[in-house]
């Protein structure tokens, strides 16, 4: 198998690179997420470079890229921290939309694509603990379309998006897989609300509340692909994990290269040579296991999720590690909020618990062990 990107592909991830290194430095960033984490007009310009469209077909405007383009991507934007909800906007929300019906497809992806529209997945609820299949919003067929009641937390730039993809319950159990709907509510519609506030690492996020607010079907067979949309967001996590692993590491590389201690670098103590190894080798397991999501994603659904958990998995106890003892040899400062380091921790911290924390997924990995007590994939 070739492990080698494509000149698209390392192109690609130069023009990321670029925009990081010339737009968004860190006093920027650390503006807006003092500021609230709003980052709209920060997401326009990842539409500029076209990244909005990256995984929307060409004939609703987008370029009509694979998993691998979206990986090099986030690893980009995770390099540079960037705060936007691009994963849940541009990859997720896609991936839940190619199963709505033509004409919702036409009038939303264009708009998606140009980022003239910001549609965001809404579909964490209280007590849920990552349970895809626990939804207690329900959704109700009327004379004039359906219309849903309930609520949905911690929704990436909720106060900021025009749409939310919503899974409501339209048969069966609270619990049960069978009978859960995805459907589009718009922002300003009747009987939607909204509470918005920032997060822990400089994003933004919201409670969505539904009350008899109208709503639009994209599918009444949803969880097979909330599944899937859900593991898009994993493979684009783990490799946002390994890009801001990887420059948390080379930050504090720099940092043993110039902090003396008793007349030496840091980078003279053997004991810290040892721990910088050993985060090495941590940043190197995720970035190998982003790369096995990122490939298993087009697998049988049965493979692709246990691939994804693993992933997760490894990425969970990689990204706390790394964040742990990158603070650590800093000291002091690498708990300041002026100093950039800290960012990347908390940005770690926070990947660590999206789509399922490591024990939720080490849970669906011991489920789906078979023959081979999971150690194979």
């Amino acid at each position: 198998m070739d492990f080698n990107f494509s000149d698209d592909q390392n192109s690609l991830r130069d023009a990321v690179a670029r925009w990081v290194e010339k737009g968004f430095d860190f006093p920027r960033r650390h503006a807006l997420a003092k500021a609230g984490g709003k980052t709209r007009a920060l997401y326009a310009e990842l539409a500029e470079l076209g990244l909005t469209g990256l995984a929307i077909p060409e004939a609703h405007g987008g370029m009509g890229f694979g998993a691998t383009e979206a990986m090099v991507v986030m690893e980009e934007l995770g390099r540079g921290l960037v705060n936007a909800p691009y994963a849940a906007a541009a990859l997720v929300v896609p991936t839940l939309l190619s199963a709505a019906p033509a004409e919702l497809q036409a009038a939303w992806l264009p708009k998606i694509a140009s980022a003239e529209a910001l549609v965001v997945p809404a579909l964490q609820e209280r007590g849920a603990r990552y349970k895809l299949n626990h939804v207690t919003t329900t959704a109700t067929q009327t004379a004039t379309g359906w219309v849903l009641n309930g609520q949905k937390s911690v929704v990436p730039a909720a106060d900021e998006a025009d749409a939310f993809v919503v899974p409501a319950r339209i048969a069966g159990a609270t619990d049960a897989p069978a009978g859960i709907a995805l459907f589009l509510v718009t922002t300003g519609t009747q009987g939607v609300s909204v509470t918005g506030y920032p997060t822990q690492d400089g994003g933004r996020a919201g409670e969505l509340m539904l009350a008899n607010a109208g709503a639009e079907l994209i599918t009444a067979d949803g969880h097979a692909l909330l599944e899937q949309a859900v593991d898009v967001g994993i493979a684009a996590t783990c490799a946002e994990g390994v890009g801001l692993m990887d420059k948390m590491q080379a930050i504090t590389v720099e940092y043993m290269n110039t902090r003396k201690q008793f007349g030496s670098t840091l980078a003279g103590f053997q004991a810290l040579r040892h721990r910088i190894a050993d985060v090495k080798m941590q940043v190197e397991l995720g970035r190998s296991m982003s790369f096995y999501a990122s490939l298993k994603l087009g697998e049988a659904p049965a493979q692709r999720r246990r691939a994804l958990s693993q992933a997760k998995v490894q990425l969970g106890q990689s990204m706390r590690y790394v964040g742990q003892q990158c603070t650590q040899i800093h000291g002091g400062i690498g708990v300041t909020d002026e100093y950039i380091s800290s960012h990347y921790f908390k940005r770690l911290t926070m990947l660590e618990m999206a789509y399922g924390d490591t024990a939720h997924h080490l849970g669906e990995v011991s489920a789906r062990m078979q023959d081979t007590a999971g150690v194979f994939a």
